[in-house]
Formats: C-alpha cells, structure tokens, sequence
C-alpha cells in the first residue's frame, strides 16, 4: 500500500485535478520526506484517496479508511509536533526534525520542475520509480512548494527560481549508477539545457551533502566522475554552487560577496565564494591580496555553495494529519 499512498500523494500536489481536487485545496496541504500528510481541512482528502483507489482499481473501503486519519484540535504543525514529541530541553518549542548531524546525505534533493510534472501523468510515475532507495525503503518527496512561492519575492534573496518553480523536491542520486541515469536521462527532460553557457538551478540548498557536484561541464548528461579530487571537480565539473543557483544566479551572488565581504571574512565550506579566491590565484598566477585563510577542515579546492533553511513549517502547519500506517 505504500507505493500506492505516495503516487497518491504525488498526484494530490501536483496533479490535483486528475483526482477532481481543486489547485486551493491540494495547496492546503504539504509534507516532509516521510509517509505522511499535513493538510488545512480534511473535507476531501478521504475523497481523493477512495477515487485514487478506484481508479487504480482498488476499491476496498476499508483499506481506504485505515490508511488515513484525522487529528482535530491542533491549530497548526508547530503545536502537533509539541503535542506529540517530548521536548525536555526546550519545552513548548518545535524540536529539529530530523536534529542536527554531523553527517547527513551525501549528495542533494533534486528540485522537480511542476511545468515537467504538467506534462504528463506519466512523468510523475516515472520521478517516483527513479527515488532512491534506502535501508528504510524509498525516500518520498519533499512537498514544501507552490502557491505564492513561486511570486512572493523582493528578489533580494537567494532562492534560484527552480526552487520558486519545482512541483516537489526528491532525492534520486545515491549510488553512481543513479548518478549516472539521473544526468543522462533525466535531466535532459527536466530542465531547459539548450544555452550551454548558462547552467540551470537543479538542486535544493537545504540539505545539500558534502559530495554534491553538477555534471561535466564538456557535457552535462554525464556525471562527475566520483575518483577525481576535489581540485580536479573544480577544473572539469560544474561546481556545488552552480548546481543549486545556477550559473546567472551564482554570478550575481559571488558579485554581492565580493562587493560587501572583499576580504573573505566571512568564509565557510560550500558557502558563496568559498572557492574564489583560489580560482583568482589560479587565473593570474600570484597570490590573490583577498585570499583567506582556509578554516580547518576545509579545503578551497572544494566546489563551493550555500545552504539555507527553508520555510519548512509554514508550508505544510495542518489541523489535520492524515498518515500512512506502516503495519497495513
């Protein structure tokens, strides 16, 4: 039934009308990368799931009603999670979830174009055949997008539009061979590749791993081969950074960087500029006046990039939860 529930949920977000769901309800709903989801209301949910299940010619209704169900009385996500997780050293506050680690994945979510996902009711079969696999089972989608996200900007912030832009967000690189079908196969069909000097957003910042690099930058269907160093992913990779914001983006960022930080002050590992100083030194052959000093543990031949905090628990607070049960 698991497999089932999360193509449900992939068309309840990103295909709503295939469920005869309107685009205000679908957006009332959202969801971490896990089996479940959070939703304002619950007038239809059970609806869309009972016709999912019809349509897919499974109509037990039994099935369909132990498969969700309805917490009434928690005004939003925040006080569900401290309802129902023990905080004991900050009571009455959203614990981390998942907390800080000194180690999480390795690589990134991939943001998941919505315009792709509109093309066909088959592309959203085929994202969810490609999710990586764990220990756990398959990682579900990150549903933490649409709306206002896509327009509710100063443009003063970092956000790359395929962020704005991206139905979901979905982790599909572990292993090389994912790698490996992920830039040969379907990036190609995902993003807009045609201007060879301009490199699209591709990843989400948030949770991006320390291993994560775009494709070869001679050519972007195939992947950067793991063997290199990390000197050798910067002469012949697309970068950490040009993954996430893109190559119009990036530039723009690293302009800001160098304008109100000239010094490097302000320097970390993957962050804006991590790495510029050493590509300066590398390109006038002396050294660079505004070279840092590279903190411990870490390394500026390292491909550089960002890391934000998403605006995670205003996009799916909930009264309502409806769950997966893992025993069914």
């Amino acid at each position: 039934i698991a497999p089932q529930f999360a193509e449900f949920v992939a068309h309840y977000m990103s295909a709503p009308s295939l469920l005869n769901v309107t685009k205000e309800h679908s957006l009332a709903c959202g969801s971490p990368p896990d089996s479940s989801l959070y939703c304002y209301g619950e007038e239809d949910v059970m609806q869309a799931w009972t016709r999912f299940l019809d349509m897919n010619n499974s109509t037990d209704p039994a099935k369909a009603a132990s498969c969700l169900g309805s917490i009434p009385g928690v005004p939003g996500y925040a006080e569900y999670i401290i309802r129902d997780n023990s905080n004991d050293r900050f009571p009455d506050n959203v614990a981390d979830s998942p907390p800080p680690s000194p180690l999480a994945i390795p690589f990134a979510f991939v943001l998941v174009p919505q315009s792709w996902l509109d093309e066909s009711e088959e592309n959203i079969k085929t994202i969810l055949e490609n999710a990586v696999s764990l220990s756990g089972g398959t990682v579900p989608p990150y549903y933490a997008f649409g709306g206002a996200a896509a327009s509710g900007s100063d443009q003063a912030n970092s956000l790359s539009q395929a962020h704005r832009d991206a139905g979901f967000m979905l982790y599909l690189i572990f292993t090389a061979d994912e790698e490996a079908n992920f830039w040969g196969n379907l990036f190609p069909k995902m993003f807009d590749i045609s201007d060879k000097t301009n490199f699209p957003p591709v990843f989400g910042s948030n949770h991006a791993g320390f291993l994560l690099t775009g494709p070869l930058k001679e050519d972007w269907t195939k992947p950067c081969p793991r063997e290199l160093t990390f000197e050798e992913r910067r002469e012949k990779c697309i970068s950490f950074q040009e993954a996430i914001y893109g190559t119009e983006r990036l530039a723009r960022l690293e302009a800001i960087k160098e304008a109100v930080d000239p010094q490097f002050i302000f320097n970390c590992m993957n962050c804006i500029g991590n790495n510029l100083p050493e590509a300066s030194k590398s390109e006038d052959d002396e050294p660079s006046p505004a070279e840092p000093e590279t903190p411990l543990g870490n390394s500026s031949d390292e491909p550089s990039g960002a890391s934000f905090v998403s605006s995670f628990v205003a996009a799916i607070s909930a009264t309502a939860v409806y769950s997966l049960i893992n025993a069914i």
